[in-house]
């Protein structure tokens, strides 16, 4: 996932980056229509369309934590803790994999395996 995914509201222009710029128009700019990474934008549309998206499916976001979802299905529970770009869900391995499914025919994923390292602390 990543910023990448974010739409942004305001209206942002970059200057043509190195490799694509259209040689016969030097001063034209380009008009972003969703944000890039590093974009000072980016992470508020990121973290707008994840919410959106979680809610929608039926998550709680955490009063306590607001990057913190969760949901009971069929008696069990799923947590997903976002940090920046990165999603680590916690349950049952059934429940982990049918949301991982749903998230990557919304988003561009890559899978990176199980959790051992997470905000300076080792888990396993």
């Amino acid at each position: 996932m990543a910023f990448l995914n974010g739409k942004i509201e305001e209206e942002v222009y970059i200057e043509q980056p190195e490799g694509f710029e259209t040689f016969d128009r030097e001063s034209h700019v380009y008009r972003l229509k969703r944000a890039l990474y590093g974009l000072k934008q980016a992470a508020h549309a990121w973290y707008t369309k994840i919410d959106i998206y979680f809610t929608g499916l039926g998550f709680t976001k955490s009063e306590a934590y607001a990057n913190l979802y969760h949901i009971m299905v069929y008696g069990k529970p799923l947590i997903i803790v976002l940090y920046v770009d990165n999603l680590n869900l916690i349950g049952d391995d059934p429940l982990i994999q049918s949301c991982k499914d749903d998230l990557a025919r919304d988003f561009e994923m890559k899978e990176m395996g199980l959790m051992h390292y997470f905000i300076g602390m080792e888990m396993w």
